[in-house]
Order: C-alpha cells, then sequence, then structure tokens
C-alpha cells in the first residue's frame, strides 16, 4: 500500500469516527479555509468541476460528477503530520477492532514518518487479520503437493482493486471448499500480496527498533508465503549478515539469500550492494566468522604495504603506468638510470593492482608527491623521478602526470615529450597548477619555463586561462 493510499484510509477512518468532543467544539486539525487570493482550481485536470471554497460560485452538483466520485468538500487534502495529530487526540485508537485495510494504513503511516515503534502494533494488527487466509494457503499448499498453481487471473479469482482482504480470503476458502485445491492456493496466494508488504514493513520496524531476532522471524514468515519476496529476501541476509557474523551457517544462508535476490530480480537497484553482501558473506563464512576474515584482510593490507612501502622507494613500476587512454604504457627508458624499466613481478603487480586504498596510504601517497614537488622546485630532477615513480602505478592522476612530466623535461629525457603531451592533453588544468606550486616554493625561473611550455603546447588552453599575464 502506498503512502497516498494509507493517507486516505485513515483520512477515511477520522471523518467516519464519531466526536467525543463537547457539543460546539471546533472539529480537531479542519483544514484551513483556502485564502482568497488562492485558486481553488488550480492544478485541476481540464473539465474538472471547481471545488467549494472561498471564490466559488455554489457547492458542486453532485449529477455533475464522475460516478463513485468522492462528495467535494473544499478541504485540502490533510498531510500526514496533520492526520498523525488527529490520531494523537483519538483516545484507545490502538485497541479497538479495525479492518486489514485501516489496521496497515494505520501502521504505514507512523512508519513512514519515522515513528517505528508506534506503527508495529498497527502493522501486526493487520497482519492478525490476514492470518486465516496464510493459514489456508499453507494447508491448501501442502495438499496440492508439486502440483502447478495457476496464476489469479487463470484462477478466476474475480479480485478487484477496491476489495478488502478479508472479501478475498473468503473466495480461497470458497474454492477450498468446492475441492478447487489449485484455485484455492492462487486465490489465497493473491489475497495475501497485501499482506507481505506489511509483514516485511514490520520486519523492517522491528529491525530499526534493535529486534534483530524478532525481525528475521517475521522475514521468514514472509519468504514461507513468497519464497522470492524481494523486500524480505534482500532483509534477511542484510540482517544475517550485520547480527550473526560469528555465525558460519549464518552467514552461508546470508550469502545464499542474496544470490537468490540477485537471480530474482536482476534489474533491482539493489543488486549491485547484494552482490558485493554476497562476496563478502561468502568470504566472511570461508575465514570462519567475520573476526577472523577482518584480521586475514587486515593481514593482506599489511603485506601489500611492505610490498609497496613508499618510504623505502617501492617497486619501479613506471613499464605499468596506465596512460592517457587508460592502457599500461609499454616499457621504456622512463628511469633516472637510463635504459629499459627493470622488470616487475608478477606478484608485486598483482599487488599493486588489488591494493586497498586505505586513508594510511593515501596520505602517505599524499606526503610523496609534496616531497616530488618540493624536490622539482630546487632542481633536484633525479630525486624528484624516484618519488613521481613511486606514486604513478597507484595514483596516475593529473597532478602526478604533470609533475613526472616535468621531472622528464627537466632531465633531457628521450620520452619527455610524449609524457608531457599526455599530460597537458589529459589535465592542462594540473599541469599549469604545478607551476602556481613551483612559484610559490620560490621556484619563479622554473614556473615561467613551464608556463611558457604549456603555453606552445596547448594555445586553447592558454588563451582561457589568461596564461600569458602569468608570464610577464
Amino acid at each position: 500500500m502506498t503512502l497516498s493510499l494509507a493517507l486516505t484510509a485513515t483520512a477515511a477512518l477520522l471523518a467516519a469516527e464519531p466526536s467525543s468532543l463537547p457539543a460546539g467544539h471546533p472539529p480537531l486539525g479542519a483544514a484551513a479555509e483556502p485564502s482568497a487570493a488562492s485558486s481553488p482550481a488550480t492544478g485541476l485536470p481540464p473539465g474538472h468541476p471547481p471545488a467549494v471554497g472561498v471564490g466559488s460560485p455554489a457547492p458542486v452538483d453532485p449529477s455533475a460528477l464522475p460516478q463513485g466520485h468522492p462528495a467535494m468538500t473544499g478541504r485540502m487534502a490533510p498531510t500526514a503530520d496533520e492526520l498523525l495529530k488527529q490520531l494523537e487526540g483519538m483516545q484507545g485508537l490502538r485497541e479497538r477492532e479495525k479492518t486489514f485495510e485501516i489496521a496497515s494504513s494505520l501502521g504505514k503511516l507512523y512508519y513512514t514518518s519515522g515513528r517505528f515503534e508506534e506503527a508495529i502494533p498497527y502493522l501486526q494488527q493487520a497482519e492478525d487479520k490476514a492470518k486465516p487466509t496464510r493459514e489456508l494457503f499453507l494447508a491448501q499448499r501442502k495438499k496440492l503437493g508439486a502440483g502447478a498453481v495457476p496464476s489469479a487471473e487463470e484462477a478466476r479469482c474475480g479480485f478487484t482493486e477496491q476489495m478488502a482482504m478479508e472479501e478475498r480470503g473468503k473466495v480461497a476458502a470458497e474454492r477450498a471448499k468446492k475441492g478447487d485445491t489449485a484455485g484455492a492456493v492462487a486465490c489465497a496466494r493473491a489475497a495475501l500480496e497485501l499482506s507481505l508488504d506489511v509483514e516485511s514493513m514490520r520486519a523492517n520496524a522491528l529491525f530499526l527498533t534493535n529486534d534483530a531476532p524478532g525481525a528475521l522471524k517475521v522475514y521468514e514468515r514472509v519468504l514461507e508465503v513468497a519464497p522470492s519476496f524481494a523486500d524480505a529476501l534482500f532483509g534477511r541476509s542484510a540482517v544475517l549478515y550485520e547480527t550473526r557474523g560469528e555465525d558460519v551457517k549464518a552467514l552461508r544462508s546470508a550469502h545464499e539469500g542474496f544470490e537468490a535476490f540477485i537471480a530474482a530480480h536482476p534489474g533491482s537497484p539493489r543488486v549491485s550492494l547484494a552482490r558485493k553482501l554476497s562476496r563478502m558473506t561468502d568470504e566472511a563464512e570461508k575465514a570462519g566468522g567475520m573476526k577472523k576474515w577482518q584480521a586475514t584482510r587486515d593481514e593482506d593490507r599489511r603485506i601489500r604495504a611492505t610490498k609497496l612501502d613508499l618510504s623505502r622507494g617501492g617497486p619501479p613500476a613506471m613499464a605499468q603506468a596506465p596512460n592517457a587512454g587508460g592502457r599500461p604504457m609499454a616499457a621504456g627508458p622512463m628511469q633516472g638510470g637510463g635504459a629499459s624499466a627493470p622488470m616487475v613481478s608478477q606478484e608485486t603487480m598483482d599487488a599493486m593492482n588489488s591494493v586497498e586504498h586505505t586513508p594510511e596510504l593515501e596520505a602517505q601517497l599524499d606526503q610523496t608527491v609534496a616531497q616530488g614537488e618540493e624536490l622539482l622546485s630546487k632542481g633536484r630532477y633525479d630525486e624528484a623521478l624516484t618519488a613521481y615513480r613511486q606514486v604513478m602505478p597507484l595514483r596516475p592522476d593529473g597532478r602526478v602526470k604533470a609533475g613526472l612530466a616535468w621531472t622528464l623535461v627537466g632531465l633531457g629525457k628521450p620520452t619527455a615529450d610524449r609524457v608531457w603531451g599526455v599530460a597537458v592533453s589529459s589535465d592542462p588544468a594540473a599541469v599549469d597548477k604545478l607551476g602556481e606550486t613551483l612559484k610559490a616554493k620560490g621556484d619563479t625561473k622554473g614556473a615561467k619555463a613551464l608556463w611558457t611550455k604549456l603555453a606552445a603546447s596547448a594555445p586553447d588552453y592558454a588563451a582561457s586561462a589568461s596564461l600569458q599575464a602569468k608570464l610577464e
């Protein structure tokens, strides 16, 4: 049931509620009359009769309304907050007998307003109204066995959108009395569709109020009737992942649930998250629980950090650094020593490709880039090249490309023009900013030389960025 339907049903309940206020007391929560400046007809479809209110010439003739159209009062529809205020003034509302529709609409109203504890009893009352139909469904399905279950349309259940839950349940019960087991199962299952949504919502509310065991039980109730019901399938696995991380069987069940969700609902916006959680629960289960899995991940990060320890110079992996097109550069004379790049072991490359960019690693990369820029400003190009080599495989961004390119230009390397062209074409602003950095560090001559070369290499950028002003 959507929020708009919940509001409508709740408003209907309030409209039908006998007043316990003293005689002559104005109704609680009555909508204010529209102001003279407003137009009651604004936003109405073409041909819609005018709403009654200030500015309306006269009440609308009921015969002019479509068949079944509700009476027009001229009042604005109440908001969720207004309905909640009215509900709070109704004594004993929770204990009163309600239809499935009224109970579920109240529960949804509280739930969507973030009042989960208050939503739970109303959602439970709605579930209780659906209990006879649920029991009928389970009994008839067991009786049917492996027999095919037709759809509600095929079974000709005759449900309409306005038909109440209890009425739908009676249709299924009549089929069962007549011995139409398949029809009884089909109609009961279709009738329970409204209840499944309510039950999943109650499970969510239970989890949000710190009752994870209760939430799991309700999710499982939903899946007993509809094994592929999206909200329950995802919700149950997510709760198991969050709360039963040291239970290997629970992790296996969560993994299977995520996989089932992905298979049953491939177009869901939650599929990417389900895939990630499925992988994580699978890895945690194989490791023997979340704590052991986390310890394994920490050890992996430690090993990778050791192999990529920038403070020790790191692997000279420029031969594998990506170029502007995202492809690895061919090995070449990019190193400070001269000839071709040293070979890098596959193990080291695998470590680089899978390294997790933790805050500690990012801080170390920032420090090394800043060190490279400091060395550039002092003309210590060989040392700067060593710094940029260490960073490039892990962070091939515009700032690093600019620093590496200017380093190679300063060293007069054969590959300098090619790398400079890559840096300028991919991010000329980063090259420009390197000039600002050099100037700020006292290397005014170097900054002007860089800007001069940039202006010649990217005249369009130079004009738009007013590089000439920096050269004067």
